[in-house]
């Protein structure tokens, strides 16, 4: 199947208002914060409540919300994530590395990221979109987001944009030496994005694994990689890599 067969499905409107919602949560609710009922929520957001509640499903099956009888929809703790191996760290971009840079830009992070980030909310950083193709299929997407002070030499002149730029981000970022990083995984659903660039439909479900990258104590990078979740599998030895099981086995960091 073909990626321009599923570039003419639009996103269904329940899947735009969980990301709606999604963003809300971050920014106006804290945790265990009893959400409005579907009535007033859906009269806020201008939607039928069978659409409302299709997406405050989707957000309960993300772990985004929790039911509780007697008391309503509540905002869940975040998930505890899974460690992945205790192998040697290295930063991204390496020699041994299989992802291919497709672009990178200067973008303001979610509020999520820039808290890890411990960057400004309104603070662009750079943001270098990567993928991994195994046996001609595209099998994960990534996004890795640098603050500007991890970079601070970084020269747009010579590479202003695209894989060349992220290249540039990359090898400025090993000039740092790394303390360690800290992996975790989730199961999670594919976006609209990330469901265009992995040939997926919306709402596949996809192994979203964070990478924090220390330096002196500090995130100096965090990366947030969507893997399909029909072709990859988790490994938990010392690599703590994730395993492309599509045909012969190979090994993905």
């Amino acid at each position: 199947m073909g990626t321009t067969q599923l570039e003419s499905v639009p996103e269904p409107k329940y899947w735009h208002l969980k990301t709606v919602l999604s963003e809300a949560l971050d920014s106006e609710f804290s945790v265990g914060e009893i959400l409005p009922n579907e009535r007033d929520l859906a009269a806020r957001f201008g939607v039928a409540r069978a659409t409302l509640r299709q997406a405050l499903e989707q957000l309960e099956l993300e772990g985004r919300l929790q039911r509780r009888r007697g008391v309503g929809t509540t905002v869940a703790p975040p998930r505890m994530g899974v460690s992945l191996g205790t192998g040697p760290h290295t930063w991204p971009g390496g020699s041994e590395d299989a992802w291919q840079p497709v672009d990178c830009a200067a973008a303001v992070p979610s509020a999520a990221v820039a808290e890890a980030l411990e960057t400004g909310r309104d603070e662009a950083v750079h943001v270098v979109r990567r993928s991994r193709v195994s046996n001609g299929r595209p099998v994960a997407a990534e996004l890795l987001y640098i603050p500007r002070s991890s970079v601070p030499e970084l020269s747009g002149i010579d590479a202003p944009s695209g894989a060349a730029r992220a290249r540039a981000v990359l090898r400025e970022l090993q000039r740092l030496e790394l303390e360690r990083q800290e992996n975790a995984v989730e199961l999670g659903s594919a976006g609209a994005d990330d469901a265009k660039e992995l040939d997926r439909l919306p709402g596949a479900p996809v192994l979203v694994v964070t990478t924090r990258f220390v330096v002196a104590g500090r995130t100096a990078a965090l990366s947030v990689a969507t893997y399909r979740a029909d072709t990859c599998r988790l490994t938990f030895g010392d690599s703590g890599g994730v395993e492309i099981h599509d045909g012969p086995q190979r090994q993905a960091s």
